[in-house]
């Protein structure tokens, strides 16, 4: 009977000492609970995936905003966030935050919140390496790709090229492979994006980018509407530029692309919090 009462005693105090830690800690309401970040898994560069790693200037903004909010690495859980899913997944809160090049928008801020912006991008053309396409104005008549749920495109066609056919696929390795193989005469994103796209081993020498960027995207961090975490990710942000990481996540992430920031407009400054 002893014996029992000392075992169960036992029980009672394991159960103690795990309620406590569970209680404590920086990672949020509870030491063992992960925070869920949306990021893309296919844009080098910017936010990919290479076996169980995650990489990418995305990606490091994203782990020191988590760190400053009191989640470290080992308690980040990346979800992948396509251009087509982002909003639904801030919706549904299958995410707490996204960073997956995600540019603030009138039309977006009507579903969804922001923090940031955290980089100033801006739209440009990939294209085969003898092209002749030398910036929008010359896609009338072209085939030209970018992702499903991206606004690049149709941007594209509204303002520049009225006569331009538009593809959307699932992805940028979809996009490249139909201009492999001729079907396809331009790519469009962000031109950070492009630069990825074109550095990777496999693509070396068949693609480059125009590089004349014609808009500016404001990559902003993802919010659910009811989130309160905006000044914090803010503040998270700006002593990131100001401590020299912010330059050095940059660089780390296109070094050998030939992409350099917008200095007139990098490194941003925050957006006030609605």
């Amino acid at each position: 009977m002893r014996k029992t009462r000392i075992a169960a005693v036992a029980a009672m105090a394991a159960a103690a000492a795990l309620t406590l830690s569970a209680c404590g800690g920086g990672g949020g309401d509870a030491a063992s609970d992960k925070i869920k970040i949306g990021i893309k898994f296919d844009q080098p560069g910017v936010g990919y995936k290479d076996g169980n790693e995650y990489k990418g200037f995305d990606v490091d903004v994203a782990k020191y905003v988590a760190n400053e909010l009191g989640y470290p690495a080992d308690k980040i859980e990346f979800i992948s966030t396509p251009s087509a899913n982002r909003e639904t997944a801030l919706q549904n809160k299958q995410v707490d935050m996204i960073f997956a090049s995600y540019s603030i928008t009138d039309k977006r801020k009507e579903s969804v919140a922001f923090a940031g912006p955290y980089l100033v991008a801006g739209q440009d053309l990939l294209v085969p390496v003898d092209s002749t396409i030398t910036g929008p104005e010359d896609l009338n008549g072209k085939t030209l790709c970018s992702v499903t749920g991206s606004t690049s495109a149709q941007k594209i066609k509204d303002t520049y090229a009225q006569s331009v056919n538009l593809q959307e696929q699932s992805g940028y390795a979809e996009c490249l492979g139909g201009m492999s193989g001729g079907t396809i005469d331009a790519v469009t994103t962000d031109d950070i994006i492009l630069a990825g796209l074109a550095a990777q081993p496999a693509n070396a020498g068949k693609f480059k980018v125009v590089g004349k960027p014609f808009s500016e995207e404001k990559y902003g961090v993802g919010l659910n509407k009811e989130s309160t975490k905006c000044a914090d990710i803010n503040k998270a942000i700006t002593k990131m530029i100001d401590s020299g990481e912010w330059q050095k996540a940059i660089d780390a992430n296109t070094a050998g692309t030939g992409y350099k920031p917008n200095p007139a407009l990098n490194p941003p400054k925050m957006d006030p919090c609605a």
